[in-house]
């Protein structure tokens, strides 16, 4: 490009260049507004009513089941989706069976932080939202972890032969989320979160019941493959992370348990696996935050 042409096109040049930064400002944003999270007050309590909402057309099952992992190694982050969740192998797994199986208590350590995380996806119904009231009404995604997956399963699988069993998925028959968010040993807690009674959704309005159904978003863009690195993209970023070395830890002051206040004071016992249910995209946005 000559001069001549640089003055002439500069007007054009400033609007492909604010293209080109909007484009990367939204490539660097992890926070995604389809998802919903729960406000927290200053000591980590929340409260909200949800509603799990069923599988979209062209799908089967309402949730979608992710492993993902999450640490900084001696020389940087490491936070990719684990390839697991597509049955695939995954390096990150690997390093850690092999360290888990040398036998010493500072391995075993080292894999528990390394661990994968779990996590699913579904469609929910925003039904209280206290903290956030502009939120009510509408439809969210809704990322969560074992534990509350657990009080799904326990609410299809009742333990008592005197309960009935409820798909809390079911516009019809399902039930309504008291979603119960307390800050226990340093660790967000949802052991409180309860269903209501079973209970018809929008009173069964069928029209409104298929229109809040169109405005669900499809699932199974969280497991395309193309979301995944291929094991030979993680191989070289696991060895990047960790400098060579499969030993190599972040110093003391950089490990997420230092960066991630909610999750700070508490280490694991040698003796006990880590808790899976951790949100990374919310730890993502954390660490922004800070």
């Amino acid at each position: 490009m000559s001069f001549k042409d640089l003055k002439k096109n500069s007007t054009s040049m400033a609007s492909k260049l604010q293209e080109e930064l909007e484009k990367s400002n939204k490539t660097n944003d992890y926070k995604d507004d389809r998802f919903w999270r729960p406000t927290l007050d200053s000591a980590s309590n929340g409260y909200a009513v949800i509603r799990f909402l069923p599988s979209v057309e062209g799908e089967d099952i309402p949730w979608v089941k992710l492993y993902s992992h999450a640490f900084k190694g001696k020389s940087g982050w490491f936070i990719h989706n684990c390839p697991t969740t597509l049955g695939e192998k995954c390096p990150v797994c690997e390093a850690n069976s092999e360290l888990w199986n040398s036998g010493t208590e500072s391995d075993k350590r080292i894999a528990r932080d390394r661990k994968r995380k779990l996590n699913y996806v579904s469609n929910i119904l925003v039904v209280e939202d206290p903290a956030a009231p502009q939120n009510k009404g509408k439809v969210f995604l809704f990322k969560y972890g074992k534990k509350i997956f657990e009080k799904i399963q326990e609410q299809m699988n009742p333990e008592f032969e005197d309960e009935n069993a409820v798909n809390p998925f079911d516009f019809w028959k399902g039930a309504n989320f008291k979603l119960k968010i307390r800050k226990v040993e340093g660790y967000v807690n949802y052991d409180k979160s309860e269903f209501s009674a079973a209970s018809e959704l929008l009173d069964g309005d069928d029209a409104k019941l298929e229109a809040l159904w169109k405005k669900q978003y499809a699932l199974k863009e969280f497991v395309n493959p193309k979301e995944f690195k291929s094991y030979a993209e993680l191989k070289v970023k696991l060895v990047d992370a960790l400098g060579g070395d499969v030993r190599g830890e972040a110093s003391e002051d950089d490990t997420i348990e230092n960066q991630a206040p909610a999750r700070s004071s508490r280490k694991p016992s040698p003796k006990t696996e880590v808790d899976e249910d951790v949100d990374v995209e919310s730890y993502l946005k954390s660490l922004g935050d800070e």
